[in-house]
């Protein structure tokens, strides 16, 4: 089979590999039919995730067909169309059980296995472990390029963002990045029943998109940005700040923006230590929340986009063939340049 492989620092080659095979009984092999890359993968690109070594096939997220099943599996079979998450969960260790996948102790204590401890999904077939606690049936009504956006950026925008932020009817909320993962905050802001939901980056594309998918206000980041925030709020800042870039200006810039009593969800992945000013924040009441997405939302997000309720095919901007996987990655990592959120990439 053909798959996307890391060759080190900087460097990949789609190429022939061995095909996927069982290994476990609790093992299926699917056919890759959509998937996707995240800034993850660019991570891993420029050598930042030391775990990922030479001769790793990439990729976490992908919608495919079930080719083969291992013996013990009971809930799918070959030809089922399904959904392969970021996150893989054996369902039976403390973190799975309470509801923590992602921190799965029997697949190595992070649930982040794909491109990353075992063979990614950038590939013609892949391995998944634990399928019937992992992998998730897609239904009749939910397209491909709607599905693939739920392996990862929606539930992590929902979950880490949303969710994590308490974010309640009438709230305010501002969102501080309005890349893939920020938009799917902001798309999933009205299932809580947010009021006003303000998009703050320094792209215009991305705020003309953000406004697409649901915002109320949009600000280019800078000097004046908290300022401008506190104009729309009288002044007290909103209830709930969600960072979704990862860079130590971004999360100061969401510590700046929350008032007395309100959270801080952070989502962004940071490489670098943030010194935050604890001494405004404590006597604000002020929570501050982070995390590694669980993946468990995406049996209710599946629903929400089934009923119409989420347009998440929104979410794909460029689509290419296998074979443009390197023109694709090009592409995503100068999204800026290329007005790109996410990437769609299927065999043909």
């Amino acid at each position: 089979m053909k798959a996307l492989v890391y060759h080190g620092p900087g460097q990949k080659a789609w190429e022939d590999v061995a095909d996927a095979t069982i290994e476990e009984p609790t093992d299926v092999v699917v056919r890759v039919d959509t998937t996707t890359i995240c800034g993850t993968d660019l991570h891993i690109l420029h050598g930042d995730v030391a775990a990922v070594t030479d001769g790793r096939i990439l990729g976490h997220e992908a919608v495919g067909t079930v080719t083969e099943v291992g013996g013990a599996v009971k809930g799918f079979r070959p030809g089922d169309r399904v959904l392969v998450p970021a996150i893989t969960k054996c369902g039976r260790c403390d973190y799975c059980q309470r509801g923590m996948p992602s921190h799965c102790q029997t697949v190595g204590g992070i649930g982040w296995i794909f491109g990353h401890l075992i063979d990614g999904t950038q590939a013609e077939l892949v391995r998944v472990p634990y399928a019937d606690t992992s992998l998730y049936q897609v239904p009749a009504d939910v397209s491909d390029e709607q599905a693939i956006f739920l392996a990862d950026a929606l539930p992590t925008g929902y979950e880490v963002g949303v969710l994590a932020g308490q974010v309640r009817p009438g709230d305010t909320v501002a969102v501080v990045g309005a890349g893939a993962v920020g938009l799917a905050a902001i798309l999933t802001t009205g299932l809580w029943g947010a009021s006003r939901v303000i998009a703050i980056d320094s792209n215009k594309f991305r705020l003309e998109k953000a406004l697409e998918f649901g915002a109320t206000d949009v600000f280019e980041a800078g000097q004046g940005t908290a300022g401008d925030v506190l104009a729309l709020t009288d002044g007290l800042g909103v209830d709930v700040a969600i960072e979704a870039v990862g860079f130590p200006e971004t999360l100061l810039t969401a510590a700046s923006l929350v008032r007395p009593g309100g959270t801080i969800a952070n989502i962004g992945v940071h490489g670098v230590p943030v010194e935050i000013p604890m001494q405004d924040m404590w006597i604000k009441n002020v929570r501050l929340t982070m995390g590694l997405v669980d993946t468990v939302s995406i049996p209710t997000l599946l629903k929400m986009v089934a009923s119409g309720r989420i347009p998440a095919e929104k979410m794909g901007t460029h689509t290419f063939t296998f074979d443009q996987m390197t023109e694709a990655y090009g592409v995503f990592g100068n999204a800026a340049a290329n007005a790109a959120l996410k990437v769609i990439i299927t065999p043909a």
